[in-house]
């Protein structure tokens, strides 16, 4: 790899400086540094130069699922009549994978339901939330649901499914027709644009055969970006540098909460074999559930708290004490924030994905996507977290709004401390950087991902603009 100069950018407000990149790394940092005869240069144009961008919670198989599947929600989908002309237009003729459904559209769906809008071709639809799948009674029969055992499976009060499977989605694959981990290539360059340099993936469970897909996907570049997996199995060792194992995933399913003594043993487990735990928590009563565990299975260093959607003012100096990170998504509420209006407690509200209120009661915050089930662009969600609008206009929580500044220093914290130290171009750090088109004050006045001119990782280039 050659060295690398980027002249004339600005660093922590500071111009007209330069940065020589060696050897994957920040080799120095000055004004008017000598280049060598082989170093290549690129002009910065007194522009800000910062640190690559964490996502601390996404999900790359589903997101580059959800790209290929067919959208079945708002804004895309509103009625029943839609959702039926979507599934008879799906392209092909064997199984249709739909995303984003939410029950504005048609209510809450079920095999007959789905039947009346798609009898003739099998039909998976997820839900917004990730946490369902919905089947028709052609992909019911086809995924053997009568003789299934497992406890997402729902059924009436006759016994009989009623084609909704709760958080079982390794479950359901393994009973669907075989097909190949999705290509990620695509993702890869997604995040790239828009100056994502590390991702913690924060599916549960991976099975080996899909850990195996993303070293695989690193090794050969599709995923550029540092990677951190918090559903990697106890013990596994990756075998692509730059590839880390985080926090053990738990998920409190709403729908069918734990029995705490369950959970204490699982959390029990995980930090004796060395590991912090990494919890969904959606709801007060996951929360409260899930603070009572840990007081009895005791703490480990890196605990954390994933999406912490409804987080009690109250608790906000226990997670403080206890040293707990959250790891929260904003970005829902510009991307869904009439709906918490329309359907959630007022009483929740205040609650909602707290961000300023964390923040100044020592709380170590991260933003992150939870993408596809969120929106992906980092600089969409600093937005959320900045102005906390949703789509009609209307504000979900004025007294959470942080500071643009704040908002992407939620994104510049290591992958292995969400919250912790926001990241900066200095000496001896990894040379994961991002050049932006102006000053950084001037960029987030108005964050955009397309103020990113270029992208590196390692000191190589993986996207650069027009």
């Amino acid at each position: 790899m050659t060295d690398l100069i980027l002249r004339n950018v600005e660093i922590d407000g500071r111009t007209g400086l330069d940065v020589l990149l060696r050897a994957g790394a920040v080799a120095q940092v000055g004004k008017e540094l000598e280049a060598s005869e082989r170093c290549e240069i690129v002009d910065g144009n007194g522009c800000a130069l910062i640190p690559g961008l964490h996502d601390h919670h996404i999900h790359l198989h589903a997101l580059a699922a959800d790209r290929v599947s067919v959208r079945c929600g708002p804004p895309d989908v509103t009625s029943s009549d839609d959702l039926a002309r979507t599934l008879a237009s799906a392209p092909g003729d064997g199984w249709i994978r739909g995303v984003g459904y939410f029950e504005s559209v048609a209510g809450m769906l079920d095999s007959e339901i789905l039947d009346r809008l798609q009898s003739t071709r099998p039909v998976r639809i997820q839900h917004r939330s990730g946490a369902l799948w919905i089947l028709n009674s052609v992909a019911a029969r086809l995924a053997r649901l009568d003789t299934a055992d497992h406890p997402g499976v729902e059924r009436n009060d006759a016994g009989h499914p009623t084609g909704r499977i709760w958080r079982a989605d390794t479950w359901l694959r393994e009973r669907l027709p075989a097909t190949t981990a999705p290509e990620l290539d695509s993702i890869g360059a997604e995040l790239a644009r828009y100056g994502i340099t590390g991702v913690t993936d924060a599916t549960p469970d991976l099975p080996p055969s899909t850990v195996e897909a993303l070293m695989d996907a690193h090794a050969t570049r599709a995923i550029p970006q540092r990677l951190h997996l918090l559903g990697a199995p106890s013990g596994f060792r990756p075998s692509e540098p730059h590839c880390t194992v985080g926090p053990y995933k738990i998920v409190i399913a709403d729908s069918a909460l734990p029995d705490i003594d369950d959970l204490v043993c699982s959390i029990r487990r995980v930090h004796a074999a060395g590991r912090a735990v990494a919890v969904h928590c959606v709801s007060r009563e996951a929360f409260v559930i899930l603070l009572a565990a840990l007081d009895e299975a005791g703490l480990h260093r890196g605990d954390r708290i994933e999406h912490g959607a409804l987080v009690p003012a109250e608790s906000i100096d226990d997670l403080r004490r206890r040293g707990i990170h959250v790891v929260t998504q904003p970005g829902f509420l510009g991307d869904r924030g009439d709906a918490y209006l329309r359907d959630v407690d007022p009483t929740d509200l205040p609650d909602l994905y707290r961000c300023r209120s964390l923040i100044d009661g020592g709380v170590p915050l991260a933003l992150s996507s939870d993408a596809p089930y969120g929106p992906v662009d980092p600089w969409e969600v600093m937005v959320a977290a900045v102005t906390r609008r949703c789509p009609t206009g209307d504000v979900v929580g004025a007294v959470e709004r942080i500071t643009p500044p704040e908002a992407l220093d939620r994104y510049l914290a290591p992958l292995d401390d969400p919250g912790g130290p926001a990241r900066h171009v200095t000496i001896g750090a990894e040379a994961d950087l991002v050049l932006l088109d102006g000053p950084l004050t001037e960029v987030l006045d108005d964050p955009d991902a397309r103020r990113v001119r270029a992208t590196w990782i390692g000191g190589r280039c993986v996207y650069s603009g027009p």
